[in-house]
């Protein structure tokens, strides 16, 4: 007899069910079979009495759903619309595909000796620094002198179009957020499932959508994991501008345009520039994960390392990463630190 039984007879929903409880009509375990013999079986004490889940109540009434009819449902769904949306999820991310394949091929086509001055320049043009040029450069070389440059050039060139495309995305969203509470209310239940949700679960439904060889697969993946932080602080920014300030803008006689261009946008730059540091940040973290699904880089030594027990390889690998994190990371905060520094001034 199953342990909810009763709730069923007494309702008097048993023909509903389906005759007996649906633990009569399967096979007994041993531990039933022995509370049979020993005259114990329905003796359940309140402390072990187990929670209603689907399974239990499928135990006393085959007419409920078990917990893997649920999960089968749910896959059965999703298989049932994939054509369909594949249609129309398929040409709006081609692009995507398109931008990661061509900067890939040119991080990897540029000889090293241009690729890496021209890093330098560009790491001098934002940050004003020697220290951090000199950084770069020893960074590089020595990923380059390990052997692993080009697999630095492919996550570089990941990051750098993920990132762009968050940032692209993220900050008009975070300008409309800031700009109507109600479209704030909408927006943060959903920037919380995407920040809260595990990155493996990401790849999941686009595994199905997609082939493994096509690189909005993991592109997909990476912005969608990585494009909350500009949105938050953006949106965070505009709202702490001084409203004494935007009461002034007011007095002059700007329009809305103007106010968010001339007088938020540039006030809230740090805070949005924080966005983007972390936007980076996690579009790094997830392009090592995007591993398990073809995405080039340093995540595949990283995972070589794991599945061969190559222990130097997921070391050598994974200092690579931390090295490419402190590189754009620092790199991010010279240029914030010279945005602060100019508004100072």
């Amino acid at each position: 007899m199953a342990t909810y039984d009763f709730i069923f007879d007494k309702l008097g929903l048993r023909d509903w069910c389906g005759g007996g409880g649906g633990g009569d009509s399967a096979p007994m375990s041993m531990a039933e079979l022995l509370g049979k013999t020993t005259g114990t079986a329905d003796e359940i004490s309140a402390w072990d009495t187990p929670f209603p889940s689907l399974d239990n109540l499928h135990d006393a009434c085959n007419a409920i759903p078990q917990s893997r009819d649920l999960t089968t449902g749910l896959e059965s769904g999703f298989l049932n619309i994939k054509d369909s949306l594949k249609v129309v999820v398929d040409p709006l991310t081609q692009p995507l595909s398109w931008a990661l394949n061509e900067m890939l091929w040119v991080m990897q086509a540029v000889p090293w000796w241009i690729m890496i001055p021209l890093l330098m320049l560009i790491t001098f043009v934002v940050g004003r620094s020697l220290k951090l040029v000199g950084l770069v450069a020893l960074c590089f070389g020595f990923l380059a002198f390990v052997d692993y440059y080009d697999y630095t050039m492919q996550t570089l060139a990941i990051i750098f179009v993920c990132a762009f495309i968050c940032v692209l995305l993220g900050v008009p969203i975070g300008i409309a957020m800031s700009r109507s509470d109600r479209t704030q209310r909408i927006m943060i239940p959903i920037l919380d499932m995407l920040q809260t949700l595990p990155p493996f679960v990401y790849l999941i439904p686009l595994i199905f959508l997609f082939s493994v060889t096509e690189p909005k697969l993991y592109g997909i993946a990476i912005i969608l994991y990585a494009i909350v932080p500009v949105v938050r602080l953006t949106d965070l920014g505009i709202r702490l501008v001084d409203k004494d300030v935007i009461e002034a803008a007011d007095a002059f006689g700007m329009t809305s345009r103007q106010k968010l261009f001339g007088v938020q946008i540039p006030l809230a730059l740090p805070n949005i520039m924080a966005g983007v540091n972390q936007t980076i940040m996690m579009s790094l973290a997830m392009v090592v994960i995007a591993s398990l699904v073809s995405a080039p880089g340093l995540g595949v030594l990283v995972l070589r390392g794991i599945r061969s027990l190559e222990l130097g390889v997921g070391l050598l690998s994974g200092l690579g990463i931390v090295l490419l994190a402190i590189i754009l990371d620092r790199v991010t905060k010279a240029a914030l630190a010279r945005i602060n520094a100019g508004q100072s001034d």
